[in-house]
């Protein structure tokens, strides 16, 4: 019988990418779960604030944009054209603007732990849009699934509010539309460029916006460094190096394989906000973050038809 065509040193790199593609995506992860307590500690509480929601949503895309330019014009990235100017723009809109500036004033009003389990139907709500901007059909099953895990984000404000949703809550869920919004067409681009160089023209093109908003908002009373701290993390971490982590380790291990690992950010955010701000974890906060985990996880197991819809 003749043997495999594929050698053995092939066969090893194959698996050493794929572990090394796991490990960058779980990195990603890490540091995208910890965006919101890191937010949380900036910005401060209504009670006790620190830094301009504003401030450290658009001075912490100026920190990145900046790093961004040097990127670009060391790797020597072509400049965008035609359209994709366009889907830039978009991109923009929500992981620039809408995501971390509604997060960033949501997390003012409610605590890292309670934010969490709201954004943790982001991967469902980005399989949705992407659905739906597409033209694919899911399965009944996958629906069923966005259904629920809305109903249960839905639910957990309404009993964290005693019966009722707060302003923050909305903006939670709106945050989730931009930010899913802006990943789908952000992944539009990357069949022309990578994903690197996605992310890093996507805060380019908004530093003309960025840095009037974030002078005009930086701070004029002391603050304190722990603020500056969860400032300097969103800035370098959040909105730069774990897209480059994420997206590399996509890219390694495969879209299907690795994507799975960003159901734990939800559990990460919360275990991080106990440590870092002192928020108390109680049995009831679990159970709907493990169900929204379940709902989520088994909803990108779904079948979706990539056809497009006539």
């Amino acid at each position: 019988m003749q043997g495999s065509s594929i050698s053995p040193s092939v066969l090893t790199t194959t698996a050493s990418n794929a572990t090394r593609g796991l490990l960058l995506g779980l990195a990603g992860v890490v540091m995208f779960a910890l965006s919101l307590p890191m937010t949380r500690l900036a910005g401060g509480s209504v009670e006790a604030p620190q830094l301009n929601p504003a401030f450290v949503a658009f001075g912490r895309a100026v920190v990145a944009g900046l790093l961004s330019v040097a990127y670009l014009a060391v790797t020597g990235a072509r400049r965008p054209r035609g359209g994709e100017w366009r889907l830039l723009a978009f991109t923009a809109g929500g992981v620039v603007f809408g995501w971390p500036l509604l997060s960033g004033l949501a997390v003012r009003h409610v605590d890292a732990v309670h934010a969490a389990v709201i954004s943790g139907v982001l991967p469902l709500a980005t399989a949705v849009i992407a659905a739906l901007a597409l033209r694919q059909r899911p399965s009944p099953a996958f629906w069923a699934c966005a259904v629920a895990g809305l109903a249960l984000v839905v639910g957990f404000a309404a009993w964290r509010g005693a019966g009722g949703l707060e302003m923050a809550d909305g903006l939670l869920l709106g945050a989730v539309v931009c930010a899913s919004a802006g990943y789908v067409s952000g992944a539009r681009l990357t069949g022309g460029m990578t994903a690197e160089q996605v992310i890093c023209w996507v805060l380019v093109i908004s530093l003309p916006v960025t840095v009037p908003v974030a002078v005009m908002t930086r701070p004029t009373a002391p603050v304190a460094a722990s603020a500056w701290g969860g400032f300097a993390y969103v800035s370098l971490f959040s909105m730069w190096i774990g897209f480059f982590a994420w997206y590399r380790g996509l890219a390694l291990g495969g879209t299907l394989r690795v994507s799975q690992v960003q159901v734990l950010q939800p559990f990460l955010s919360m275990l991080f906000a106990v440590p870092l701000l002192g928020e108390r974890l109680d049995a009831m906060t679990l159970v709907f973050a493990a169900a929204v985990l379940a709902v989520v996880w088994f909803g990108k197991r779904q079948p979706v038809d990539t056809r497009s819809a006539p």
